[in-house]
């Protein structure tokens, strides 16, 4: 299993899903659930993830690519799995409330 990140959007306009997927499907192609959204276009990127599930896959064996382990460690995922606490249940965090914080 893997968390990674998934192209979608126009030609030079990429967004992405942050998805769930196994390890041998292609990059856009089969997944499991998608956890989250991620804009660099915007300015600041956008970014939302559902911690909980983000934390679910990771506590399950979930391994990350290098760039959603970056975008976990944004969003304080990372942080919640590694201490081993439960994220709080609220609205999936932003890239803008991270860098505030």
């Amino acid at each position: 299993m893997k968390l990674r990140l998934m192209r979608m959007g126009k030609k030079k306009q990429p967004t992405y899903r942050v998805v769930a997927a196994d390890s041998r499907s292609p990059r856009n192609g089969r997944f499991i659930e998608i956890i989250g959204t991620y804009e660099p276009r915007l300015e600041p990127s956008g970014l939302r993830i559902d911690n909980g599930r983000a934390v679910d896959w990771l506590r399950k064996g979930a391994k990350p690519t290098e760039r959603v382990e970056t975008l976990l460690k944004l969003s304080g995922a990372w942080e919640h799995f590694e201490n081993g606490t439960e994220p709080p249940a609220e609205a999936p965090a932003s890239a803008e409330q991270a860098a505030n914080a």
